[in-house]
């Protein structure tokens, strides 16, 4: 089946949403198709407990939040990107606001936290579940916009459909696959948002929700876009060790709030590891944290907040409270045991803070995009207000490539996925060849990284996307094995960005390179066009 539109969102989470509703105020008469391969719901900005960083307090400045995120980047930030998207970040609150996001006030005022790395208190939230809040506002709004957009849940993009104009290769939209019906489509659009989210299912520990498996990274990758900064992925210090259960984040502003790192023998952890103590920088923490379970031979640290007022902490926490409640943890009465997870990554597909690619009429914002805001290392709650802001500037430069973009309707579509998607057959091969996967990338591609490890790891990689890539083909597809093709791509892609940068900077933290290397202060590019070997 072909379906047509004048603009294709992949993704429903902050940047997918927040996109079409900038594109409906810039084109009123707008058709959109949001595709998400879940529920609308099922992203990590609704997992987004901390907030959005903005200047708002009167102590704070432009120039305050722009050191501190340069700093943080260790050298790598493009600081234009920075200054564009700070100096965007009170309009784009004051957006969310009219859209109907109730952030937590006192009295007539913003509630103001301060996180990781941040100089001030300026992470704007809604108690501790800032981005189920914004989802909610966001989704309501779109989905109140039926004469302008479709939602179309539990449908996975297979690949994109591109085609060549005189010597350039311009997106049509893409081929979308519904499991529940054995359904294939092709959903042509002159303009394609890739707001896919992040890719860190690829890691054992993780924070992400389950379908954060790196689609959009591989789908841009085998459509010849570049991609960068994988190396750089982000580990949250603080996911409750709670075995055999889905993980939880404890959010950073639990430390930003008076919380302690302690060892399970009661040491504190974060003395004399940095300046900031317990408010280190992120890559600074959970380094802290790894050595400390090495040394110990322990599963976990210890998170502390038992010293803070009980009510002030389940007001500001109330979801954290609730949550590790449910799982025998009273974070007012005991500290709680944590570990690192594979959060966050700071490179995707490679883009300007317009959500521009190399590839004309595809366009990216939020995780998935790589525009140079986080250099080697994400400031805290920087991830939502990037999302924010290249979504509003994507919709007014999309906008005006729509208008000027001749799309030809007649596009040839390669017919070879249906035969492949006529009829299921799992197997447990899928499941196994995940589990394997993951395991490798948390035990040779994690915190501290060795040039030796990451070779060994690339050549079990190599392996199974070969022997993956032929299943793909040769078997009737299932949003399993969609995942599990795109996840041994992105972690290909991993692991050779960390070969190709022999020092240690910010997130990437390589044991037989352990200083930084002026060679090296340069973004890692991998580009899409070049044949894999």
């Amino acid at each position: 089946m072909e379906r047509h539109y004048d603009y294709l969102v992949i993704g429903s989470g902050i940047a997918g949403l927040f996109y079409s509703l900038k594109v409906i105020e810039n084109n009123p008469e707008a058709k959109i198709a949001i595709v998400t391969k879940k529920g609308e719901k099922d992203t990590n900005t609704n997992r987004a407990q901390g907030g959005i960083a903005t200047v708002i307090a009167k102590t704070d400045s432009f120039e305050k939040h722009i050191k501190d995120t340069l700093e943080t980047g260790q050298g790598l930030c493009h600081k234009d990107v920075v200054e564009n998207i700070i100096e965007n970040g009170p309009t784009v609150i004051k957006e969310l606001i009219a859209y109907g996001v109730r952030f937590t006030k006192v009295g007539n005022r913003l509630d103001l936290g301060r996180e990781g790395g941040h100089s001030q208190n300026r992470v704007v939230h809604a108690a501790d579940f800032t981005g189920r809040e914004i989802e909610r506002a966001l989704l309501t709004a779109c989905r109140s916009m039926t004469n302008n957009i479709d939602i179309y849940r539990d449908h996975i993009v297979l690949d994109l459909i591109t085609y060549k104009s005189g010597r350039k290769n311009v997106c049509a939209g893409a081929f979308v696959f519904s499991e529940k019906n054995r359904h294939f489509s092709a959903f042509y659009a002159p303009v394609t948002m890739m707001a896919s989210g992040g890719l860190c299912q690829v890691y054992f520990h993780n924070t992400n929700p389950k379908i954060a498996t790196g689609d959009g990274v591989a789908i841009a990758y085998r459509a010849g876009i570049a991609i960068g900064n994988l190396e750089f992925i982000q580990f949250h210090p603080t996911s409750l060790y709670s075995p055999g259960r889905t993980s939880f984040l404890i959010s950073e502003a639990v430390r930003g709030e008076g919380a302690r790192l302690l060892s399970v023998d009661g040491r504190y952890i974060m003395e004399g590891a940095h300046k900031l103590k317990d408010l280190a920088p992120r890559d600074i923490v959970a380094r802290v944290i790894d050595k400390e379970l090495k040394a110990s031979g322990e599963e976990y640290v210890l998170l502390d907040i038992t010293h803070k007022d009980k009510n002030t902490v389940k007001k500001r926490f109330p979801n954290i409270y609730k949550e590790c409640l449910k799982r025998g943890f009273d974070i007012t009465q005991q500290p709680l045991p944590v570990v690192p997870a594979a959060h966050y990554s700071c490179g995707g597909i490679v883009s300007n803070v317009h959500g521009e690619t190399e590839l004309s009429g595809f366009f990216t914002a939020g995780e998935v995009a790589m525009t140079g805001l986080h250099g080697a290392n994400r400031l805290a709650s920087n991830s939502l207000l990037e999302a924010l802001v290249m979504a509003k500037f994507a919709a007014s430069k999309s906008t005006e490539y729509l208008k000027n973009v001749e799309f030809s309707k007649t596009v040839t579509v390669d017919n070879s996925f249906y035969s492949s998607l006529k009829y299921p057959r799992e197997k447990i091969l899928i499941a196994h060849d995940r589990r394997v996967l993951t395991r490798i990338m948390s035990d040779f591609v994690g915190i501290v990284r060795s040039q030796e490890r990451l070779k060994l790891a690339l050549g079990k990689i190599k392996q199974m996307k070969e022997a993956i890539e032929q299943y793909y083909l040769a078997t009737p597809a299932t949003y399993s094995v969609v995942e599990l093709r795109n996840m041994v791509t992105v972690a290909k892609l991993i692991i050779t960005s960390a070969l190709m940068r022999l020092e240690s900077r910010g997130l990437h933290y390589m044991e037989d390179f352990p200083k930084k290397n002026k060679k090296y202060q340069h973004d890692t590019i991998i580009s899409g066009k070049k044949k894999e070997s």
